[in-house]
């Protein structure tokens, strides 16, 4: 058998903790700040009808000083959409609800939807993180958050709380029919309470939720929703080349974990992965921070899918 000197040992495990070193110091202090918006096209609205641009935003995890990611929430007014969807997980901190709501400035003053998720109600707390990769580990949850005061802040400028309630209404000339329901993550979802098909006069039927349990996204697609919003994954936030998300911390599969894809034959689903990152876990690897502005243009006749096996062209911008 060869001989492998202790040199040559020492050598590789030196290279070895210098990659992973770079590899972290990358991930926590520069990817996850290398905030970018993406765009996506999604064919849901009626033949003839005019396009709507929706702003999907989710999973902020504010901190108070996080100023850099303040400001680049600023800059996303200025892309006037006609609808603002946020799907939760705002907060990362007691004193966070002055910075979100500073942070989201003109766009609370816009149309908006948005329910809540794990950590608007609860801070998050320090886990051992290969308790990702079991789906039914004990949930430890952290202090309790200032959500009631976010909500009010929210509803206060005219944004519509969907948890448990169905709402409509109309947006650059179209009729929207939304439902939403509280966390699945928390198992706080009561779909019965929006159970049922939503207004047939309505030209697009929006379901919301934070987590896309595949039990929600059932139910939404059972009643006939054209779209559903959702956030929770993170993307991954450790993604791997060649290989994939190394997990999507709910039920759903790795190649729904974010961006558009169909679910069932009728409803669409689009899945943020999200702006922030726990204060416990600071790092992405291959999975920027992002936010998506959602192009929703009219339905083609049907046809068998596009290239890209769901039908959906996508791009993405730098913005900073």
């Amino acid at each position: 058998m060869p001989v492998i000197s202790t040199s040559a040992v020492r050598r590789t495990a030196l290279g070895a903790t210098g990659a992973a070193v770079a590899g972290i110091g990358y991930a926590s202090l520069i990817e996850r700040n290398a905030f970018v918006l993406r765009e996506a096209t999604m064919p849901v609205l009626p033949p003839g009808s005019s396009s709507l641009r929706v702003l999907h935003i989710s999973d902020l995890h504010m901190m108070p000083g996080q100023k850099l990611k303040q400001q680049w929430l600023r800059e996303l007014d200025r892309l006037e959409p006609d609808l603002v969807v946020n799907t939760g997980d705002n907060l990362s901190h007691q004193k966070s609800v002055p910075a979100v709501v500073q942070a989201l400035g003109g766009l609370l003053s816009r149309p908006g939807l948005f329910v809540f998720g794990s950590n608007d109600y609860f801070a998050p707390v320090a886990k051992n993180p290969m308790k990702y990769f079991k789906k039914d580990h004990r949930r430890v949850y952290g202090a309790p958050l200032p959500w009631k005061d976010l909500r009010a802040a929210f509803t206060e400028r005219g944004w519509l709380d969907l948890t448990h309630v169905r709402r409509d209404l109309e947006v650059a000339g179209v009729r929207i029919a939304t439902a939403g329901v509280d966390d699945p993550h928390l198992q706080r979802d009561r779909y019965d309470t929006v159970a049922g098909a939503p207004n047939p006069l309505a030209d697009l039927r929006i379901g919301l939720t934070h987590s896309p349990e595949p039990r929600v996204l059932d139910r939404f697609a059972a009643d006939g929703y054209d779209l559903v919003l959702a956030g929770h994954t993170h993307g991954g936030q450790l993604v791997l080349p060649g290989y994939g998300a190394l997990v999507t911390n709910c039920g759903i599969d790795k190649s729904r974990v974010k961006g558009p894809s169909k679910w069932g034959e009728h409803t669409q689903l689009h899945v943020s992965a999200g702006i922030g990152t726990s204060p416990w876990a600071p790092y992405r690897f291959c999975c920027r921070p992002e936010a998506t502005l959602l192009t929703l243009v009219a339905a083609p006749p049907k046809r068998p899918a596009a290239e890209n096996n769901h039908g959906f062209s996508t791009s993405e911008t730098v913005a900073r």
